[in-house]
């Protein structure tokens, strides 16, 4: 029987909450559909490099790498040989044998490459030596994928000029879960609800501009109300004087996750990523993007340009500049075009942006047609 390889060279998080620790369980269960759809199994190894050499032993002692119609992997934030706990290795070189192994069966290799934010100095922690280490450790995983990988897929297009792997290259975004969609048709309320879910504690996220837009909104009388989901700790390490801001009227604050956001989704109008623009946040396209569209909101976000493109691509909502002022003018323009918003959503996000549909979309970029 033929099979598809997962190959994740870290540990899989139990209860994944960040967008790094969703995507690789959700395309896990995407495969999946498309492997039982296509009468294929579907092998994956994952965990430390200790389990990964055990399950790859046995891969081969059942010498199912004959059988194997493609691999689908991806790397974390971090070099994939680094990322035993304590970042020591006991199994160097498992992932090469992999790969190595593979390339030789023509197994084709397809590899999510997740960030390139060590290369903006700007972002990177590190300083001195540690960081002169760390950036040679990246460029060898550079190398190391160029060396194997069919396809590099990428959240965005637009990362790809920062990425140093000559190969194939493919935007393979977030994606929505597969899931009843909200399809109410009611009009926006008055004064109507948006909702921002994310870190409070960055202004490259956008929430202190986020919550000027409001009382600029608000000035002379409430036009709309916001809704701040945050983790409690953040919010306590917040200053007097940030908190004092958020303290308004039209404002709520919730700590919230799981079932409860959900309901919460159904009692706002839209949605917000207020990310301020810079030359890496033009490329990254975040999670919360997909789950909002999934909720069946309307997103009136920054125009960064990955986000942008894919938020017109609907349309699914407003672009605005990354300042109050254009926050305010996006929140004004969303209700003429509100319901139709909410029809492109239902028409069309799944159908193009689902998790599903990534798999697909890997798969072919991968095998093209063939499944036998």
């Amino acid at each position: 029987m033929k099979n598809i390889l997962i190959y994740y060279p870290f540990t899989l998080a139990t209860n994944p909450k960040s967008g790094s620790a969703i995507r690789p369980v959700e395309m896990i269960k995407a495969i999946e559909k498309y492997a039982t759809e296509n009468n294929l199994e579907i092998i994956v190894i994952s965990g430390t490099s200790t389990e990964r050499r055990q399950l790859w032993n046995k891969m081969l002692a059942e010498k199912k790498q004959e059988q194997t119609l493609f691999c689908y992997s991806e790397n974390q934030t971090i070099p994939l040989w680094l990322t035993d706990p304590g970042h020591i290795p006991k199994d160097w070189i498992i992932d090469k044998d992999v790969f190595k192994t593979l390339k030789r069966l023509q197994v084709p290799i397809g590899v999510f490459y997740r960030d390139v934010y060590w290369k903006f100095d700007e972002l990177y922690p590190l300083k001195g030596i540690k960081k002169t280490v760390m950036k040679t450790i990246y460029r060898m995983e550079e190398r190391f994928y160029e060396k194997y990988v069919h396809t590099l897929f990428l959240p965005s297009d637009a990362m790809g000029k920062y990425v140093a792997i000559k190969t194939n290259k493919m935007a393979l975004p977030p994606g929505g879960r597969f899931t009843e969609l909200n399809d109410n048709n009611r009009e926006m309320q008055k004064p109507f609800k948006g909702i921002y879910v994310g870190g409070i504690n960055n202004e490259d996220y956008g929430l202190p501009t986020l919550v000027d837009a409001y009382a600029l909104l608000n000035k002379n009388e409430v036009l709309g109300k916001l809704v701040i989901v945050c983790r409690e700790e953040e919010y306590t390490q917040l200053s007097n004087e940030e908190k004092d801001k958020i303290k308004q009227p039209y404002i709520e604050l919730k700590h919230v996750s799981g079932a409860e956001l959900q309901s919460l989704y159904e009692e706002v109008d839209f949605a917000f990523i207020p990310r301020k623009r810079s030359t890496y946040n033009d490329f990254a396209v975040p999670i919360k993007l997909v789950e909002y569209l999934t909720a069946s909101l309307p997103i009136v976000a920054t125009n960064c340009s990955a986000q942008e493109d894919f938020i017109l691509s609907g349309p699914y909502g407003v672009i605005a500049e990354d300042d109050a002022e254009g926050l305010v003018k996006g929140m004004l323009a969303i209700e003429p075009e509100y319901l139709q918003f909410k029809q492109n959503i239902n028409k069309s996000f799944l159908q193009q942006h689902s998790w599903n549909a990534r798999a697909e979309q890997a798969a072919q970029a991968l095998i093209g047609g063939n499944k036998k």
